[in-house]
């Protein structure tokens, strides 16, 4: 026999409570029987918390007994709790391994086979204008950020707006190959001043900031990361001038 839930959460036209859904959602997966009270204006929701001298809602009761908020539901059912905002490697995770995955398919479906060499010029592209879009989305803030650790942007800010122009248009094109001898140089300059940037600023000056490498207001901590994506970037460039270099002979 399902045990009996009561939960008071806010739903009205202009706010649906997320931690209401969430709590919602576990006590249901759950087995549980749901008594759902919605809150259905801020007057209400306001009013509720005052006459019982709660703080928040969502409000959960179990079988009659408070058992609190969504964290509390969530130690009562024997969660885990939610991860907390901070610093964190999942952005980037994120985006090399789509992009990996991504170079794995595309070189399949160009060559009907998987060649390392093609799957890594891939790789690298497509991660360069991933990491260019997730920079371009919020110019203003990939600049505030940016500019707090790249030693050119310190010095003239307008670079860093230009920044991720040069990194999503490099991927882009070494993509198909095109344009090696501006797009390589361009590329090999910027993440040349980036990787001596991250490393002065990291492992010399040991300074605790955050990365723009995914775009600005992220929790990804500068450091191994960032300086992989400029290493990356670096050997890319080199890369194509080198394969420019024995095409053309």
């Amino acid at each position: 026999m399902s045990q009996h839930a009561t939960i008071y959460r806010m739903v009205t036209p202009d706010h649906l409570c997320p931690w209401g859904i969430k709590a919602k959602d576990l006590l249901k997966r759950a087995g549980f029987e749901i008594e759902d009270h919605r809150l259905e204006s801020m007057n209400a929701n306001a009013a509720y918390k005052k006459e019982h001298g709660y703080d928040e809602t969502p409000q959960i009761f179990i079988e009659g007994e408070h058992v609190g908020g969504y964290d509390a539901l969530r130690e009562r059912l024997g969660k885990k709790p939610d991860p907390k905002e901070g610093e964190t490697y999942q952005p980037v995770i994120a985006v090399f391994a789509v992009t990996f995955l991504m170079a794995l398919t595309t070189c399949w479906a160009m060559q009907g086979a998987l060649s390392i060499i093609r799957v890594l010029e891939l790789f690298i592209a497509l991660s360069m204008a991933v990491l260019g879009i997730l920079k371009l989305q919020d110019l203003q803030s990939f600049a505030t950020g940016f500019v707090q650790y790249d030693l050119v942007a310190r010095r003239y800010v307008p670079y860093s707006y230009v920044y991720p122009f040069v990194e999503a248009g490099a991927g882009i094109l070494m993509i198909a190959g095109l344009a090696t001898w501006v797009v390589a140089p361009a590329a090999l300059v910027v993440s040349t001043i980036g990787a001596i940037s991250v490393f002065k600023a990291v492992y010399l000056e040991k300074r605790d900031l955050n990365c723009a490498c995914v775009g600005g207001g992220s929790s990804v901590p500068l450091g191994f990361i960032s300086l992989t994506e400029n290493l990356m970037m670096m050997a890319m460039a080199i890369w194509m001038l080198v394969k420019g270099v024995a095409l053309s002979s």
